[in-house]
């Protein structure tokens, strides 16, 4: 299967990948590293959180057709290298893309197998002290993030699932995704997909 979690900045999204990640007698997943022109954060791992490229190293990517889908997302370029999902799908894994709503509508046309699901805060008000609290942006960097929040969020009936993230209730969220896509792998067991 071809997975993509979404939903808007500050929703968890990178915590609750980590926790399907470190789940117990799960089920393995081949995980995409994204690439993206922003600058590194503080604690980010070249190659591990992202690849994080100069603008015209991305561009190459891109005019060379070696991203499966790029957007341009709060001023910065972010896309999702073709090469590694094609490699561990025709290898028989399931991929997980974290992408924002303009790449998973792209794939989503492209490779309408794919499976969408969407992150959501328990209220907006949490979804803001989310991303006040973690600290990583400026004050023109929060306002941008807060007013697409918005945007990103009324795309979520596009999604094939909507889970809600609730405060403090990390392994919870990571099962519900986890019972999802067990559900899906047995209701369509003979999908198969290439990009």
């Amino acid at each position: 299967m071809l997975i993509i979690i979404s939903g808007p900045s500050g929703v968890g999204k990178d915590t609750i990948i980590e926790a399907l990640r470190r789940s117990p007698g799960g089920h393995a997943y081949h995980y995409v590293v994204t690439c993206t022109t922003r600058e590194r954060r503080q604690g980010e791992v070249d190659g591990v959180d992202y690849h994080f490229l100069s603008r015209a190293a991305f561009e190459r990517l891109r005019v060379s057709g070696e991203l499966l889908e790029w957007a341009e997302v709060h001023g910065h370029l972010y896309g999702t290298p073709r090469g590694p999902v094609r490699e561990a799908l025709t290898a028989g894994q399931d991929v997980i893309l974290k992408i924002d709503v303009q790449g998973a509508a792209t794939v989503k046309g492209g490779v309408p197998e794919a499976l969408l699901i969407f992150l959501v805060p328990p209220s907006l008000e949490a979804l803001f002290q989310r991303l006040q609290s973690r600290a990583t942006e400026t004050a023109d960097e929060l306002e941008l993030r807060q007013r697409n929040a918005a945007i990103e969020l009324a795309q979520q009936d596009h999604y094939d699932y909507v889970v809600v993230n609730e405060d403090g209730q990390v392994d919870a969220t990571a099962g519900r995704i986890q019972a999802i896509l067990a559900a899906e792998r047995t209701l369509n067991a003979d999908r198969r997909i290439t990009v």
